[in-house]
């Protein structure tokens, strides 16, 4: 069957990386785009509700822990394939339920699919990927992710401008074609296998504290960037659908042509200070957030904050060079429930802080960011199971 789909020669695990790669932001970044004015539009939504539903939907990713009762059942690629279908499902449904809870609903079911394949597809590329070839090659996922979103954002704004298709069709096509996708995986890749059995039970390492810190603080900043960074300019700015979707198209542009640059210059720099400069940005960008007052200024720091985020894949990259081979799969699942520990309560907590003051919940982000800038400097300069801090350099390499 697999050959009346793809040649053999391109049947490897990094095609099946790419092809992932292209179907999930077809969907999710679709609905990222058109969220926040359809629930404002449709929905009548405010800073409470937006907030409750982001909340809402970083509950699947807290539950991420349980992937490796699920990989108990079910082989973590064919797992993976399944879980982009669900998450193309409710992008699907999104736009017939313009309702508060027929959109907490949808929300979850979408958010169910998408953080279960995030947390298998980062165990696969780090079982599948070497530790010299992983910086690029993420890199190189994450580029074709941002020209496929670069398409995305282009067809979307031509289908709200141009046809004036309405919100649910939108929803429809993108949810659909992931689906799609997800069948045509699922018939033209056999299983690949991993390089290492997996552990068959929950991993949290002492040794690995550092990763864990990192992985926390990043979802609690993040979250800030997602919810509130897009929400400002909807409700502040007045911002349309399709200039939202201009400023995606900007910065997945900036990812697709320089993505995979800034991998390898992770390989080359390192872990550390790839991080550095990094969180130095963007406590930069969320102390200007609470200050503009001029849209385009705005719209330029919303740019320059998602340029930003592309070096997180040094907090992976990091993780792959310290952990024991066997703990990808479990650690996988641990560390998107630790990414969302914050990420389930910050929303619906700085959705109330929002109507108090904008400016503040930004300056809480500048202070998550330098927390992780703290913590970033911890790493030593070539990380490795003996020497996962610089603690454990000073301490002459002992293993807790």
């Amino acid at each position: 069957m697999k050959e009346l789909v793809f040649k053999k020669e391109l049947i490897n695990p990094i095609s099946l990386l790419i092809l992932m790669s292209i179907a999930m932001p077809v969907a999710f970044n679709a609905w990222s785009a058109m969220l926040n004015n359809f629930v404002v539009e449709k929905a009548a939504f405010t800073g409470v509700e937006i907030g409750i539903l982001q909340s809402l939907r970083e509950v699947p990713g807290f539950l991420s822990f349980t992937l490796i009762f699920v990989l108990l059942i079910i082989k973590e690629q064919t797992f993976a394939v399944f879980a982009l279908a669900l998450l193309g499902l409710g992008v699907c449904m999104t736009g017939f339920f313009p309702t508060v809870y027929g959109l907490y609903f949808t929300t979850i079911l979408m958010s169910t699919g998408f953080h279960y394949f995030e947390a298998v597809k980062q165990s696969l590329s780090l079982q599948w990927l070497s530790k010299e070839e992983a910086p690029m090659v993420l890199g190189r996922l994450l580029a074709v992710g941002s020209l496929t979103s670069l398409i995305v954002y282009g067809c979307l704004w031509a289908l709200l401008e141009v046809f004036q298709l309405p919100y649910f069709i939108n929803f429809v096509i993108a949810g659909g074609i992931c689906i799609l996708l997800a069948f045509v995986m699922y018939i033209g890749f056999p299983t690949f296998p991993s390089k290492v059995e997996q552990n068959q039970n929950l991993v949290l390492r002492k040794r690995y504290w550092l990763y864990y810190l990192l992985t926390f603080l990043s979802g609690a900043r993040r979250q800030i960037f997602v919810v509130f960074a897009a929400f400002l300019m909807v409700e502040k700015f007045g911002y349309s659908a399709s200039q939202v979707t201009l400023l995606f198209l900007i910065n997945y542009a900036f990812n697709w042509v320089f993505a995979e640059r800034i991998g390898q210059l992770i390989g080359r720099f390192g872990e550390r200070r790839a991080l550095t400069f990094e969180y130095i940005g963007l406590i930069m960008v969320f102390i200007a957030y609470g200050l503009v007052q001029n849209a385009t200024i705005a719209a330029f720091l919303y740019i320059l904050d998602h340029m930003f985020f592309a070096m997180a894949i040094a907090i992976s990259t990091y993780f792959q060079k310290i952990a024991d081979p066997k703990d990808m799969a479990s650690s996988a699942g641990v560390s998107f429930s630790i990414n969302h520990i914050a990420a389930v309560i910050i929303p619906a907590i700085l959705g109330l802080v929002w109507i108090w003051s904008h400016s503040l919940v930004f300056y809480i982000g500048a202070l998550f960011a330098l927390l992780s800038l703290i913590a970033a400097q911890f790493i030593p300069k070539a990380p490795s199971p003996n020497q996962e801090t610089r603690f454990s350099l000073a301490a002459g390499s002992t293993r807790p």
